[in-house]
């Protein structure tokens, strides 16, 4: 991906945070950068922040709250109205909740954001990606699934949820590698790459909305953490360097393929994943080549 003049780059997540920087970076080097976001007001305001910051007037907004699995439908209806082509698509919205919540559709809330949105998404614009291929698929994870598994008999985390969300979010973080695995196979041969990153721990807000304790020592946490600029770093290096065309299924960090968790990796638990993901998303049948 030589030249992304034209690349048509959808973003999630990107309003704040390594999901804006990763859309500002990409917008400079000439890619028709398309982002999502929760609130309309702040989607446009980035939208033309990104226009003015690189002169690039072919940034895009789009809004979906991610947790909704028909507005996630609905966000994939209105990218194919509008583009009928995608590069590069960038799975990078992500939250943790200090207490369980569940969706509008009555699933664990960081289950439902961090990758039932992904995985639906995903699928949803499959045939585009496939058209456009050469092209790529990054999912934003974390090196926080590691030590942790999938609990096929409690996805919805109602018995073990953990003390301020982290055992709910390793697990989605897990589960964003896991789907990447699978994809790389299901995609073989298509001109279509799926890989999964750890951005380092980032300085941004994320978690502080919390509130609380947890909002208090998010605060405290992100004083330590790297700059956004530093976390999107790997995203963007995913996203439009020559050196990793071709390269799939791969997990990243600081520009390098490293090993994932021994759990990641077991394929009849992808494949478990895959399936059961299907089923709650309300695709027809799960997707194959």
């Amino acid at each position: 991906m030589h030249d992304m003049n034209g690349k048509v780059t959808l973003v999630t997540g990107a309003t704040s945070g390594i999901g804006k920087i990763a859309a500002l970076e990409l917008a400079k080097k000439g890619a028709t950068v398309v982002i999502v976001g929760r609130d309309p007001a702040k989607t446009q305001a980035t939208v033309g922040e990104i226009k003015n910051q690189t002169r690039n007037a072919s940034a895009d907004g789009l809004v979906a709250e991610l947790s909704s699995m028909a507005e996630v439908r609905g966000l994939a209806v209105e990218f194919r109205k509008r583009y009928s082509r995608l590069g590069v698509l960038i799975n990078n919205a992500g939250n943790i909740f200090a207490r369980r919540r569940v969706s509008a559709d009555g699933y664990e809330l960081t289950f439902a954001v961090n990758h039932l949105s992904h995985f639906l998404l995903t699928n949803l614009l499959l045939d585009v990606l496939r058209a456009s291929a050469p092209s790529r698929i990054i999912n934003v994870s974390s090196r926080s699934h590691e030590g942790s598994t999938i609990d096929f008999d409690d996805l919805q985390s109602q018995r073990n949820y953990g003390i301020g969300g982290g055992r709910a979010y390793s697990r989605s973080k897990l589960a964003n590698i896991m789907f990447t695995y699978e994809l790389a196979r299901r995609l073989e041969g298509t001109g279509v790459t799926a890989n999964a990153l750890h951005p380092g721990t980032v300085a941004t807000h994320f978690g502080e909305s919390n509130g609380g304790l947890m909002g208090v020592a998010m605060k405290v946490f992100h004083r330590f953490a790297i700059p956004p600029e530093a976390g999107a770093d790997t995203i963007v290096y995913l996203a439009s360097s020559p050196e990793v065309e071709g390269n799939t299924g791969l997990y990243w960090e600081k520009r390098r393929p490293v090993q994932s968790s021994q759990a990641s990796y077991d394929e009849s638990a992808q494949k478990r994943l895959w399936d059961a993901s299907a089923l709650l998303t309300g695709l027809a049948a799960p997707v194959h080549t």
